[in-house]
């Protein structure tokens, strides 16, 4: 793909994504899905609160008219509940406006079709095709012409569900959110309130610059002086676009993806909800969390690095939890994509149901130390094939003799090579990483 990523098409807004692409973006999907139907295409669409999802929601909005399709505009609201109102309304396919974690000067476009999955490859290649010049899309006139209509009530509809998913009362329980200042500002807190959750809220005031900045998942920090100073009993903070969530134990302690799919998945499994009794992680999990799965007798199937990949297992096999280290939790049973705000109502259906702080949860888990080295080779795909390479890594392997693993891989963005070692001790870690790392030398830029 030129310009889709595995997260949909990302850059530094008017620089690596302009309003030019988001134009031709709503022309071809406005175009296609009408074509499809033999209809007027009908098309969700939401943002985050980039100053810049204003001007692409905008772009994206005149290509979807001017192709035919009617657009309703749900405004800020969570990745995921762009998703579940796709599924929800029966709408021929859904957008969202956000660059998830980034930084604000970034942005992007994902694409979902109308079963709230990530757009299949091929349509994307077509798009491309379009954005590029191959293929010709006509003007709607007269009568064909799209319309826009102001949506709320989409965005009420994925509050409600989200209320409606907890069997339980959050009353007297002080629960601390961050919400990076994104979309999760406009949701998080109704659904707590809801609850009965004594909710105390702090980076919910986006001004288009702020989100992410020195808080949400990514600068978790902020949250764990916010847990301790105000003695609550759990807090979550998401990221800009809420599919991620990252914990916090009352203690101030980080509970990451990690933690919260040993805690989710120990759970499940005693309730009889974790299907083939498997949890589906990816291969950068910690190797303390395999020990711990092992422990408690929970299977588990790694898949390579990314939320698409993780779902693509867990559908193929019928699994219903898994997710990233990074807090992208998804439960198979109730979504087909992460959810920030679920996932903490999830967490908060254990704590409540086992009657034990989020501290007491996790305690089985003893997370290895990691080290991660990022190394810079001229030829990444040449570099990860070399036997030398191959024989270091199963060197550093044996060095740590069944105590930790060593993971190397090539990075999908950058020409690195990524050299990352578990161990019980960060010395160990160290060691093995320079295992490696020596026969990486000859491929070093």
């Amino acid at each position: 793909m030129k310009y889709f990523g595995t997260d949909g098409f990302r850059g530094v807004a008017n620089e690596g994504l302009n309003v030019e692409h988001a134009y031709k973006i709503g022309r071809f999907v406005g175009w296609y899905y009408g074509a499809r139907v033999g209809k007027k295409a009908r098309v969700v669409l939401g943002k985050d609160t980039r100053r810049s999802s204003y001007m692409f929601e905008s772009a994206l909005t005149s290509g979807l008219v001017a192709s035919g399709a009617d657009v309703y505009m749900l405004h800020v609201i969570p990745t995921p509940g762009v998703s579940y109102e796709t599924v929800d309304g029966c709408f021929d396919c859904g957008i969202m406006i956000t660059a998830s974690h980034n930084p604000y000067t970034d942005n992007g476009i994902k694409l979902v079709n109308g079963e709230g999955y990530k757009m299949d490859e091929d349509v994307l290649q077509q798009v491309e095709d379009y954005i590029d010049g191959k293929v010709e899309v006509p003007l709607a006139t007269g009568e064909a012409i799209g319309q826009t209509v102001d949506y709320m009530q989409g965005r009420n509809r994925y509050i409600a569900y989200l209320i409606a998913s907890a069997n339980f009362s959050l009353q007297g329980v002080k629960v601390g959110i961050d919400c990076a200042n994104g979309a999760a500002s406009s949701v998080a807190k109704p659904v707590f309130d809801a609850l009965g959750a004594d909710v105390r809220v702090i980076n919910n005031a986006p001004n288009g610059f702020n989100i992410n900045v020195s808080c949400g998942s990514t600068h978790i920090e902020a949250l764990q002086r916010h847990v301790v100073e105000q003695g609550l009993d759990v807090g979550f903070a998401y990221d800009g676009d809420a599919d991620r969530c990252i914990a916090v134990d009352e203690r101030g302690h980080v509970v990451d993806g990690d933690l919260i799919l040993y805690v989710c998945g120990k759970y499940l499994s005693k309730h009889g909800r974790l299907a083939a009794g498997t949890v589906v992680p990816t291969v950068m999990s910690n190797y303390g969390l395999f020990k711990a799965f092992d422990q408690a007798k929970l299977s588990y199937e790694t898949t390579a690095v990314g939320d698409k990949n993780v779902y693509a297992c867990m559908r193929k096999n019928g699994y219903s939890l898994g997710g990233e280290q990074s807090g992208h939790i998804i439960f198979g049973d109730i979504e087909c994509t992460g959810d920030g705000i679920m996932t903490s109502l999830r967490i908060m259906e254990v704590m409540r149901a086992e009657r034990e702080p989020l501290s007491a949860l996790t305690r089985p888990v003893k997370l290895y130390p990691q080290l991660l080295v990022n190394v810079k080779v001229t030829d990444k795909e040449a570099a990860m094939a070399a036997q030398p390479v191959l024989d270091a890594v199963k060197e550093a392997e044996e060095f740590l003799a069944g105590n930790g693993r060593v993971l190397v891989r090539a990075s999908g963005t950058e020409p690195l090579v990524r050299v990352l070692a578990e161990a019980p001790e960060k010395e160990l870690c160290r060691q093995a990483d320079d295992i490696v790392i020596k026969a990486l030398e000859p491929f070093k830029a």
